[in-house]
């Protein structure tokens, strides 16, 4: 995993069982990686994994079953797409619309852009 300086890495891991799990290559229920098998699948030290389940369970988005392992939450997906779109909302959304504004970019334009990249199914390998 390539990790951003600009982040600690235990968020970067967050974020991976976010994608995961908003790709539904996690489902509620089903049992993920230990913390061991992650730490080695990202290449990381298993204090930094941990320290990543744990904000996870903290967000009740994982929960462990003593001696078997770490499971997604039933309502994981929907803890998870709620706070990515709150994150979207307050973060991200007012740095676009502050570009748009500056360039010039009428709505409608993303809009078309956005429908275009919905039907491109290229994306979705990424």
């Amino acid at each position: 995993m390539d990790f951003d300086n600009s982040k600690p890495i235990y968020l970067q891991i967050v974020d991976f069982f976010y994608e995961n799990i908003l790709k539904k290559r996690w489902n509620g229920d089903e049992r993920i990686p230990s913390v061991r098998e992650m730490a080695m699948m990202v290449e990381v030290n298993p204090n930094t994994a941990i320290r990543a389940f744990n904000y996870l369970q903290d967000l009740e988005v994982i929960y462990n079953k003593r001696g078997i392992g770490y499971f997604i939450s039933p309502d994981g997906y929907d803890k998870v797409l709620e706070v990515k779109k709150r994150e979207f909302m307050k973060e991200t959304l007012p740095d676009v619309f502050k570009k748009m504004k500056l360039l010039n970019i009428e709505f409608k334009e993303v809009e078309s852009s956005f429908e275009n990249y919905k039907t491109d199914e290229d994306h979705e390998k990424k």
